[in-house]
């Protein structure tokens, strides 16, 4: 089946969207990070902590970033699949640059899902999930992916 151009846009749109929440992140911007999710949106963060709703996102976020040094985002898109006009799914893979080093820290890779809704304020997330990308026993699957991401710095 061949993408309409309304198709692409959003699928265009979505992506830039993920693009704006690795920013947001990487500039310590809980506001600009949690602006990008739908009002009820939620997030299943890197530890398995879950938020729900912009407010906790901000909350949390704030917190997070006043308590900790966080390291900088580097990602790459493998897939932006439209579920239906006004709801994409995109997947994606990234990686985490300590604070204060050069390079990637490969223990920190992630396996990223976001789900996208269209609504009045444009296209804002639903739901986020960042997972560790563990690869138990298959060293060489974690290889791959910090080697793949090394190119994104």
């Amino acid at each position: 089946m061949n993408a309409t151009s309304s198709d692409l846009a959003s699928q265009a749109a979505v992506s830039a969207l993920y693009q704006d929440l690795l920013a947001a992140w990487n500039k310590h911007s809980a506001s600009e990070y949690a602006e990008l999710f739908d009002e009820n949106g939620s997030v299943v963060g890197f530890d398995g902590s879950i938020m729900d709703g912009r407010s906790e996102i901000e909350g949390e976020l704030s917190r997070i970033f006043a308590d900790h040094e966080t390291g900088r985002y580097v990602g790459k898109i493998r897939s932006v699949r439209l579920l239906s006009a006004d709801t994409v799914l995109l997947h994606a893979v990234a990686g985490v640059i300590p604070a204060g080093q050069k390079e990637l820290n490969p223990a920190l890779n992630t396996i990223q899902s976001l789900v996208a809704v269209q609504g009045k304020a444009g296209w804002r997330i639903a739901h986020y999930h960042n997972t560790p990308a563990q690869f138990h026993g298959r060293p060489e699957l974690s290889d791959a992916l910090t080697e793949e991401l090394r190119w994104l710095q």
